[in-house]
């Protein structure tokens, strides 16, 4: 590599690891402090906490676009095709509105700890819709490596002690949710057609999540709402705030890394919110569950590692294990070759 090449790639190298750092940390204590948020005698109104962080988002970045419209250049880009724009944005608006509630309303019923053991899964889920978006490509080795992350998220969520359905259920919507509305966002901020900068993202999406929001509000209105929005200001405004960098942060780190990659990321998330919530909550994690956890993260590394170094020997001998083979060597036929593509076929395809 030239000195040429190394200066931008390093910089993308630092931009991507900054992203993802601030992504953990908001990422974080967001959740810590909606935990803290939603108690009872505070703001238990978790529809309402959505509504008010998506109204904060469209806002703020609402007075950017005044004050600075070169922040945000994707707007004055799509000022012609904002109905096609839209069409996509809608079904990413629903799906980020059912998770906010969703992940925001089972943190009243589980722990912390439980509920980053269920999204071990979101990376899965991701690649799978990835594949079918054509996003991704399968094979054999990567649909192994799905069944063990699969079976360690299982043995973690079977260990639960404390184990609420309503809680389950509620998060397991959630991370559905989640999954496809990564994989749609991906296409709106990486596809030729958009590109839109992460400020612009949430300029655009805030509005359809909140008219979504507002519609649940609505049929799930309690009367103590704005009570407790009046007593708990103080605490509304830094934590919507803190949801509005949030969104945006996802939004650059699906940009640079794709949805697979941020969902990579949030594993790293999970470890630390564990361990923090095992630490400072003491939320009881039964030795199973701590097997379980490492025998996932073995399995979302691998992953990881498998993307990095596909020609390795650790897998290639996994390749060959699984009766794929290495990949070909000079001399080798091309036959090996091809098969090898014919294991890297999407579901769908891309032009499809």
């Amino acid at each position: 590599m030239s000195e040429t090449e190394t200066g931008p790639k390093m910089f993308r190298y630092g931009k991507i690891l900054f992203f993802c750092t601030m992504y953990i940390v908001l990422s974080g204590g967001l959740i810590n402090f909606n935990k803290f948020l939603v108690h009872e005698g505070r703001f238990p109104h978790p529809m309402a906490l959505t509504a008010i962080h998506m109204f904060t988002s469209f806002v703020l970045t609402s007075i950017i676009l005044t004050a600075k419209p070169s922040m945000m250049p994707s707007v004055d880009r799509c000022r012609g095709k904002l109905l096609d724009l839209y069409k996509h944005l809608i079904p990413i608006g629903f799906f980020f509105a059912v998770v906010l509630y969703g992940s925001n309303k089972a943190i009243m019923y589980c722990s912390v700890a439980f509920l980053q053991f269920m999204k071990e899964t979101n990376v899965v889920f991701v690649f799978l819709f990835s594949a079918i978006a054509g996003l991704q490509t399968v094979n054999r080795q990567r649909l192994f490596v799905i069944a063990w992350v699969i079976s360690g998220s299982t043995l973690c969520v079977s260990g639960e002690l404390n184990f609420v359905l309503a809680g389950f259920v509620l998060q397991a919507v959630a991370q559905f949710a989640e999954c496809l509305r990564a994989v749609i966002a991906e296409m709106i901020l990486t596809g030729s057609d958009y590109k839109l900068d992460s400020l612009s993202y949430a300029f655009f999406i805030s509005p359809v999540c909140l008219v979504v929001l507002i519609i649940g509000n609505i049929v799930t209105w309690n009367s103590d709402i704005l009570p407790d929005a009046a007593a708990m200001w103080y605490l509304l405004v830094p934590n919507a705030c803190i949801a509005v960098c949030l969104n945006i942060t996802i939004a650059q780190v699906i940009k640079e890394t794709s949805a697979v990659g941020f969902m990579i990321t949030g594993i790293v998330k999970d470890i630390i919110l564990v361990c923090f919530s095992s630490a400072v909550f003491h939320d009881t994690i039964q030795r199973q569950q701590w097997c379980a956890f490492m025998l996932t993260l073995s399995g979302v590394f691998f992953w990881s590692y498998m993307k990095i170094a596909p020609r390795s020997g650790l897998v290639t001998t996994f390749e060959k294990m699984l009766g794929v083979g290495s990949w070909p060597c000079p001399g080798e036929p091309l036959g090996a070759l091809e098969a090898k593509k014919a294991e890297a076929t999407p579901l769908v395809p891309k032009s499809a």
